[in-house]
């Protein structure tokens, strides 16, 4: 086995760019479809009586055809993701951990394979991490189906259309935290997946080197002025060795981590060793 090279590193950001794309893509195009509802509903204003009901269902319809477009374009790219790309990353975590080893861990070490505890161990992650995004796209479906009924509304109204209260109320545009933080699509794509490649990756580090290896240590790499269990912890993680239970609980800190394991079996039986210990 062979140290990762740049390209390969590349490749593996090429996967995680290429599916927010997707996503920031089918976001992009649903916002664009309810600017342009609103235009219409506007002008719907100053049209002359006749047809204009027909006029207005059928701007509303062709944005819940818009709607359903983005439910599927999105809910594809994260099927895939999930399906697809995840699996390929769990399978880089194992055999990344394993090639940056001592010589004689990596001749004595058995190939990774697909075993039962591999494929439940990816297939649990692959469904938790489908069901977070899966949640995003159902919440902007049911975002965009409530602008929907509100803006027909407002465009039968005396008052008329409150184009800045529609899309405050109403963001199409961006994700909305639960504090009511507002990311642009593309930073929160790429964010989101980035960690969960990460987590996948060291999720396979750690059960590659307990399960395949029979690792009771783990040495740790990651930012310089990184804490153990977030950025504040004047407990460092860079540099230190720890226990397959405390790295289990720990695979990273923080959004963004860049923290990596390497398994370490011939530190097993070493005495007066201890989780937090430097390298």
């Amino acid at each position: 086995m062979t140290t990762p090279t740049t390209q390969q590193r590349e490749d593996r950001n090429a996967v995680v760019a290429a599916t927010a794309l997707q996503l920031a893509t089918a976001w992009a195009n649903l916002y664009r479809a309810q600017l342009s509802l609103l235009a219409t509903l506007e002008q719907h204003r100053s049209e002359p009586a006749l047809g204009a009901t027909q006029r207005l269902k059928a701007a509303i319809q062709r944005f819940l055809t818009s709607v359903g477009t983005f439910d599927r374009n999105a809910r594809a790219a994260v099927e895939r993701w999930a399906a697809q790309d995840l699996p390929i990353f769990y399978r880089d975590g194992a055999l990344t951990s394993l090639d940056k080893a001592t010589d004689t861990i990596r001749r004595a070490a058995a190939a990774f394979a697909w075993s039962e505890k591999h494929q439940g161990a990816v297939t649990a992650l692959s469904a938790q991490y489908y069901t977070d995004l899966f949640g995003r796209i159902t919440e902007t479906v049911r975002r965009a189906q409530a602008f929907a009924r509100a803006a027909q509304d407002q465009a039968r109204s005396l008052e008329g259309i409150d184009r800045g209260q529609l899309l405050d109320q109403f963001p199409l545009g961006t994700i909305v935290y639960r504090n009511d933080a507002r990311h642009p699509i593309d930073s929160w794509a790429r964010g989101a997946l980035a960690v969960q490649a990460t987590q996948t990756r060291n999720a396979a580090a750690l059960n590659y080197g307990a399960w395949d290896l029979g690792t009771q240590w783990f040495e740790c790499a990651d930012g310089p002025e990184c804490g153990w269990a977030g950025h504040q912890d004047t407990d460092h993680a860079d540099g230190t060795i720890r226990s397959a239970e405390d790295a289990s609980e720990w695979p990273t800190s923080h959004y963004g981590c860049i923290r990596s394991w390497t398994p370490r079996p011939d530190l097993n039986g070493t005495p007066d060793l201890e989780s937090g210990d430097p390298i």
